[in-house]
């Protein structure tokens, strides 16, 4: 039984969805917008939430949080110059999510993710 489980699984093993969650937080960093299932565009929310809130911190250890879950250098650098400074004065609710109309091929619910401006 799934009670009071709030991990999204996608019907995948632990790596991969790992790998797909990480795949998603570059995309919207580097696009600032992107089209996805509802599903998931559900569960990269709170990710990207954690991401942005560590990288308003600016420091040494922020910087080196958001490295270890991204695994990137020069991403969590652009995490933390970037958004860091644009939502300096806001306490959280940094991304929306569209919902958008169904996708043909299997009618999977699909929506927009995006920054707030």
């Amino acid at each position: 039984m799934r009670h009071s489980s709030k991990i999204k699984k996608f019907n995948r093993s632990r790596k991969v969805r790992a790998g797909l969650m990480k795949s998603l937080v570059v995309a919207l960093v580097d696009k600032k917008s992107i089209k996805t299932t509802e599903a998931k565009a559900k569960a990269l929310r709170p990710m990207m939430e954690k991401i942005v809130t560590h990288a308003k911190k600016n420091n040494v250890a922020a910087k080196r949080v958001i490295e270890a879950e991204l695994g990137s250098k020069k991403l969590a650098e652009k995490i933390v110059t970037e958004f860091g400074k644009k939502f300096e004065g806001r306490n959280g609710g940094y991304t929306r999510i569209i919902k958008l109309p169904k996708r043909l091929k299997d009618a999977a619910s699909m929506a927009r993710i995006e920054f707030i401006d």
